[in-house]
């Protein structure tokens, strides 16, 4: 299997719901930094998994929608602990909706999955793996 990986980051304000998330009830921020991975059996034409360019440029797109947000304000995430295991499948789902639609290029058709991780610091991070 190969597979490239992109880089951005992210940050937001967003509180919880529940005693199991203690002070995070409150109103507090977050930096994350996003890795995105997308993967496939066989390399492209061009011998490529997919243009890294365009990759990153859709990593982005796809995070400006989140970034410098308060997410408890966002309609979509009414009622959600937009936790980081939850936003890394929001991510994730995204940017397959954008490999679905064609923005990271005809070659990206052969993708088979794609994993976004968000790490909350160089010790703490959580993922999500999904086929495409």
């Amino acid at each position: 299997m190969f597979s490239i990986t992109v880089r951005d980051h992210l940050m937001v304000a967003h509180s919880f719901t529940g005693p199991v998330f203690g002070p995070a009830q409150r109103l507090h921020g977050a930096t994350f930094v996003v890795d995105a991975t997308f993967r496939r059996p066989d390399l492209d034409a061009d011998n490529i998994v997919v243009d890294i360019g365009l990759a990153t440029r859709e990593l982005h797109a796809t995070l400006a929608d989140l970034n410098y947000r308060n997410l408890d304000d966002e309609p979509a995430f009414a009622g959600t602990n937009t936790s980081t295991e939850f936003l890394a499948k929001v991510i994730a789902d995204r940017l397959a909706d954008k490999v679905h639609a064609g923005a990271l290029g005809e070659g990206a058709r052969g993708l088979t999955g794609i994993t976004v991780a968000l790490h909350e610091s160089h010790i703490a991070w959580a993922s999500y793996e999904r086929d495409l």
